[in-house]
């Protein structure tokens, strides 16, 4: 049965497990989560794209030409808590997640806004594969954001975003957003040769755009997420595929169907490692499920690092994400990319200190592009 493993603890799923477990009778308690600050600086320079602009000067720097933060990296502060069990020969799971940010505009007003992602419970059996019920991360883009090494850093540090949320790694600049979804999945259990299929039917979701109003409500036929994933000693491999029907809610505009497709690998070699994942679909978006409306987007990222010790990662990551016309919803954006440098220091088996610097470029239709450079200097902790 696949290991329970929330997006805020992704990136200690390799390390030993830190959280706090409690035996009570046949079930196993299970407390951890994560804390994480990053203080960033961002300069911003040249024309305004449009859109959904991640290097332009309104997102990326907030409005301004310089801006500083300390707040979270790509990973909010979380508590999660779980409970595990055999019962009647089914291995049975169930995780709650609770998110909260770091950084707000104001040092008297409550930074009360919590963000439940996740409330799910697994049922499985070794033989059988698992079956999962409740509200979870999506299955399409899993393998590119799990496997950026931004993931415990910052990436693009967006101000727009940082402040009350998260930075945004190379989402909207190398791939899109994984998002959150009320769900019925199952994942088959390994083969021996290291296949794999999840499957998941979410429930519809509404377009999100950022920059105008919602065009598009959910429909009574369900998301749809496939994955064919393989696996063989330091080497992966992943298709996958997602699908949704719109409807317009405004006058004069069609109905949209949301078609993506994805692969990817990754290859770990001793100290080296590498990664390479490519999105594209009618209706993908930018930052996540038609966002932008009836425009067919490509996302590309790029990834090698290597581990100079144990303690010590050093990487390099170049994503982007493009659109492949000037409609409507796109608001002249043609594309983001993000270029990230980081260094990555273990200091023990709960904290790792981040440095990156990273520099990310918007680009419009009619020529105007606008850039943002960034460093980001903090750590996170695991417990």
């Amino acid at each position: 049965m696949k290991k329970i493993c929330t997006l805020a603890a992704l990136a200690a799923c390799a390390q030993p497990a830190l959280a706090v477990d409690i035996k009570a009778g046949d079930w196993t308690v299970s407390v951890g989560g994560i804390v994480n600050a990053y203080a960033t600086v961002v300069d911003c320079s040249g024309g305004q794209p449009g859109g959904l602009a991640l290097g332009g000067r309104a997102l990326g720097c907030g409005g301004d030409d310089r801006r500083t933060t300390i707040g979270n990296g790509l990973l909010p502060n979380a508590l999660t808590a779980g409970a595990s069990s055999n019962q009647g020969g089914f291995d049975v799971k169930a995780l709650v997640g609770i998110y909260a940010a770091t950084a707000t505009d104001s040092a008297i007003a409550q930074n009360s806004t919590v963000d439940v992602r996740q409330a799910f419970f697994t049922v499985g059996r070794a033989d059988l594969g698992a079956f999962k019920l409740g509200r979870d991360y999506g299955i399409f883009g899993s393998n590119a954001i799990l496997g950026d090494m931004t993931l415990v850093g910052a990436g693009a540090p967006v101000q727009a975003t940082q402040r009350g949320r998260v930075t945004l790694g190379h989402i909207g600049a190398g791939y899109a957003y994984l998002g959150t979804y009320g769900q019925i999945a199952y994942s088959t259990p390994a083969s021996g040769s290291g296949f794999g299929v999840d499957i998941g039917f979410m429930s519809p979701v509404a377009d999100t755009p950022v920059i105008a109003g919602a065009a598009y409500s959910s429909t009574s036929t369900p998301q749809v997420q496939a994955q064919l994933r393989m696996g063989q000693g330091g080497f992966k491999a992943w298709i996958g595929a997602k699908g949704q029907r719109f409807d317009s809610v405004a006058a004069n505009l069609p109905d949209l169907s949301m078609r993506a497709v994805e692969i990817g690998a990754s290859l770990q070699a001793g100290p080296a490692g590498f990664l390479v994942n490519a999105q594209r679909g009618k209706g993908l978006g930018i930052l996540s499920d038609g966002d932008q409306g009836d425009v067919r987007s490509t996302h590309y990222l790029a990834q090698a690092t290597f581990k100079t010790s144990d303690a010590l990662k050093l990487g390099v990551s170049y994503g982007q994400s493009r659109n492949n016309a000037a409609a409507p919803g796109t608001g002249g954006l043609k594309s983001n990319a993000n270029l990230t440098v980081g260094a990555y220091y273990a200091l023990n088996s709960a904290i790792t200190l981040v440095a990156e610097a990273s520099q990310t470029r918007s680009k419009a239709f009619v020529g105007a592009e606008g850039k943002m450079n960034g460093v980001s200097l903090g750590g996170i902790i695991f417990f």
